[in-house]
């Protein structure tokens, strides 16, 4: 089981899709430079503020699931 969920973990860290994640106005300020560095730059920004709600929701739903799954083993045993 393990190793199943570490597979499907890399094919979604391998295969990803880049994303747009700047707002109309943002998009419109940024468009009008030359080069795009800084339009990249706000935009990997963005993606980043957006993963970490994600990955804190994840860990609280891991945590609690694991105390889930210790308790019903533990009334099982008893």
């Amino acid at each position: 089981m393990r190793i199943k969920t570490f597979y499907i973990l890399i094919l979604f860290l391998v295969f990803t899709i880049p994303v747009e994640a700047q707002c109309a106005m943002c998009r419109a300020v940024l468009e009008s430079e030359e080069g795009q560095e800084a339009a990249k730059g706000i935009n990997n920004g963005i993606v980043y503020l957006m993963i970490i709600p994600y990955v804190l929701i994840g860990v609280v739903g891991y945590i609690i699931y694991r105390n889930k799954r210790k308790s019903a083993t533990t009334k099982s045993l008893n």
